[in-house]
This record gives structure tokens, C-alpha cells and sequence, in this order.
């Protein structure tokens, strides 16, 4: 083989190295509307392990209703708190839910306001109604020691990237 042509080896390798199949998150949402709940999975699950924090979500929802994969809170948990940590709001609002009714997690109402005071501030307008509802509700379950407490906590969070 040529000089020239040694390159060509570790190129062929990287390329072979990375599924052919490898998926986006838009096909992964594809899947998800038409309820391929299965397929999206498979699609969503390289990627969350990637840090995509959409995937991440997405992959959360799953498990949390078991569509595609077995229903698993703690697992749901999980994939909505890396979502979470780096800022995706869905996540936090579901993580938010499950911090409240204690599932997947040890129930911690502090917790629960905490990213769902976060979730309502960077909710989409159309959304933001709604989820205001919910932590409004979550809130109202509080005393003001609590609530002072899960605002800080909501002040003192910094969203970080995965590597």
C-alpha cells in the first residue's frame, strides 16, 4: 500500500465503527408520534447514553409509562434528572412530578418545587400557564420555610453539559 493510501485505513475504521443505522432525534420523535414506542426507544436510548437531552426526555417519558420498554420510575428518574441538569425544561417539570408523588425517588417536596419553579420559568408561553398550575398546587402543600428553601435551591441551580 502507498503512503497515500494509509490514511485510508483508519478512516475505513472510524466509519465502520459507527452504526450505519446510526438514528436522529427527529427520527426518534417520528417514531414516538406514530407510537412505534419500541422503535423510538432503540432510537432514543445511544443517543441519551450520548447526553442528548432531548433523547434523554424522551427515553424518561418511556419508562415512566412503559411504552417500548418496561415501566421503571427509577429509571425514568434518571434519564429525566441528566435531561434536567442541563436545562431541558420537560424534564424538569417531569422530574418535578416524580420528586412529588415520590416515585422513582425518595418523595421530597422541596425537590419537586425546586424543578418545577424551574420548568414553569423556561416553559414555552403556550406552556407555562399549565405547568404554574401544577407548582402553584405543588406549592400550596408547603410551608414558607419550604418554600424559601426549594427557591434558593432553584436560584443556587446552574445547568451543566454532559461530556
Amino acid at each position: 500500500m502507498t503512503r497515500r493510501g494509509l490514511w485510508v485505513l483508519p478512516v475505513l475504521a472510524l466509519v465502520l465503527a459507527v452504526p450505519v443505522h446510526a438514528q436522529s432525534v427527529r427520527q426518534g420523535v417520528s417514531a414516538f408520534q406514530r407510537q412505534d414506542y419500541v422503535k423510538a426507544s432503540r432510537i432514543f436510548i445511544p443517543l441519551a447514553e450520548h447526553g442528548n437531552a432531548p433523547a434523554q426526555t424522551y427515553l424518561g417519558f418511556l419508562f415512566e409509562t412503559g411504552r417500548g420498554v418496561p415501566q421503571n420510575y427509577t429509571e425514568a428518574a434518571m434519564w429525566y434528572r441528566r435531561a434536567a441538569e442541563q436545562g431541558d425544561s420537560r424534564a424538569q417539570y417531569s422530574l418535578g412530578l416524580l420528586y412529588d408523588r415520590g416515585h422513582g425517588v425518595p418523595q421530597d417536596i422541596v425537590e419537586a418545587s425546586k424543578w418545577l419553579n424551574l420548568s414553569t420559568a423556561a416553559a414555552p408561553p403556550p406552556a407555562r400557564e399549565a405547568r404554574a398550575r401544577i407548582r402553584d398546587a405543588v406549592t400550596s402543600k408547603m410551608t414558607r420555610g419550604e418554600i424559601a428553601q426549594a427557591r434558593l435551591r432553584a436560584l443556587e441551580w446552574a445547568p451543566s453539559r454532559e461530556h
